[in-house]
């Protein structure tokens, strides 16, 4: 885990995202808390990720997302080399909880 974002203000946010629990309180939160681009921004890399896991190429993954190699770049480098999150979400949204 990255010490520089370890910080109360972070943990301050991811304690408030941790009390949401329908999609409509998520959007209803996320739209006050970030622009309209940063939501979008922050999807299209979920949806990049999603889809290298799936073993798309860059060239597919550009074509259906919008998003730049660059972008693509980065989440592969974290899917790879990062902290296991996105695997773990992947995970837990495969699996329905008992």
């Amino acid at each position: 885990m990255n010490k520089k974002i370890k910080t109360p203000a972070v943990d301050f946010l991811f304690d408030a995202i941790l009390c949401l629990k329908t999609r409509e309180e998520c959007y209803g939160f996320f739209e006050d808390l970030c622009t309209v681009n940063e939501l979008l921004s922050l999807s299209q890399r979920f949806e990049v990720a999603a889809m290298l896991k799936e073993k798309k190429t860059y060239l597919e993954i550009a074509e259906k997302t919008g998003a730049s190699t660059a972008t693509i770049s980065r989440v592969n480098r974290s899917l790879n080399y990062g902290n296991d999150g996105y695997d773990l979400v992947f995970d837990r949204m495969e699996k329905p909880e008992a």
